[in-house]
């Protein structure tokens, strides 16, 4: 079978931080106005003036993917060095404050705080988004539906925001708690068809609930302007082969239920309450706690869980060429630990110092 059709784009947001003091600080849009003038677009503002986010190119594989990432990472470090900066990737920063950190001036974001209030300022996270492309908006439904069951299975392997303000929060994902304070979050629910997706975001902008289909910030989206499915449950991960080992495992769950519905087969669909059960868990334990199996209606290890999804996807992978990507990487994070587990660990064996935690996670920011 041809997948060309599902192409790869991975977008990531970093922490821009005080090399002395650790904390997140403004880089006054400057890290951006360099960049762009190497990467061009594939770098912008976030809300937050302490967040750089960037984007890959629409990547026609795995490889592709590694090398652009590699070099947004690379690129970013530099201009960031240069200009007095350091970087690093976690969902959260261990111990800045939101409520010192300045918002980008932009019309945009000042209406969204205006909205929001507290919620839009204290929405100091970072995460991932992996786009996978799809040959049509109908089957890239059928696949949002389908893969919306996966999504806790995945986020509890990219885990990575275990500290708050300076707080162990006892969660290995807090970013997700952060977030859940806007509207239009968490698993999206399952809609019969393209067109009664269109018209509920339809129905959002003719109430003024939304302006435009982009705040809809879902786990999981058909994205409003591309043929694409966008993963956005995830935290960033510490690691440039994290992030392409998630999204490898991504674009194979897709590819599967894709191979699925060509053989007239299809993976049972699961009410959103149960999936967000599972979400909680792993937010809270990450690889280490139990999912509950729909299935069987139990309570099952998380790991031997991801364990099941690595053999539901075994056969896509070979024709993907991700056979080792995807395997050797998942089974690397549940040896040594998500990026939260590893936090935690640098957090445990420095005395509870988080200054420490973020050396340990700009250390790993580039390989």
């Amino acid at each position: 079978m041809n997948y060309g059709a599902f192409t790869l784009g991975i977008e990531e947001e970093y922490m821009v931080m005080d090399p002395q003091t650790r904390e997140l600080r403004s880089h006054e849009q400057r890290i951006v106005e360099q960049a762009q003038k190497v990467i061009k677009d594939k770098v912008k503002a976030e809300m937050h003036q302490a967040v750089v986010e960037v984007g890959t190119q629409i990547c026609a594989n795995i490889e592709e993917a590694y090398q652009d990432v590699l070099l947004l990472r690379q690129t970013i470090t530099q201009i960031a060095g240069d200009l007095g900066f350091s970087i690093g990737a976690a969902g959260t920063h261990p111990f800045s404050k939101w409520e010192k950190q300045l918002i980008t001036d932009h019309p945009r974001y000042f209406e969204l705080v205006n909205e929001m209030q507290d919620a839009a300022r204290s929405n100091l996270i970072f995460g991932l988004h992996v786009h996978v492309g799809m040959e049509n908006r109908e089957m890239a439904l059928h696949i949002a539906n389908s893969v919306r069951y996966f999504l806790p299975h995945v986020f509890a392997l990219s885990t990575n925001s275990p500290f708050w303000e300076g707080r162990n929060t006892g969660f290995k994902s807090f970013r997700t708690k952060v977030f859940d304070k806007f509207p239009r979050t968490g698993i999206p629910d399952y809609f019969t068809s393209i067109e009664e997706y269109d018209n509920f975001i339809k129905l959002l902008v003719k109430t003024n609930c939304i302006d435009n289909a982009k705040k809809v910030w879902w786990d999981l989206r058909v994205h409003p302007f591309f043929n694409t499915v966008e993963f956005r449950i995830c935290d960033v991960p510490l690691t440039v082969p994290e992030t392409i080992t998630l999204t490898a495992l991504f674009q194979a769950i897709c590819v599967k239920i894709y191979k699925l519905r060509t053989q007239n087969l299809n993976f049972i669909i699961y009410n959103r309450a149960l999936v967000n059960e599972n979400k909680w868990r792993a937010s809270r334990y990450g690889i280490d706690g139990n999912l509950i199996d729909f299935g069987k209606e139990m309570e099952v290890n998380t790991r031997a869980l991801i364990y099941e999804l690595l053999d539901f996807v075994d056969d896509v992978l070979d024709d993907l060429g991700t056979r080792s990507t995807v395997i050797d990487g998942v089974n690397k994070i549940l040896a040594e630990g998500t990026g939260a587990d590893k936090q935690l660990k640098a957090f445990e064996e420095n005395d509870g110092d988080l200054v420490k935690v973020v050396d340990y996670i700009q250390s790993r920011f580039l390989p």
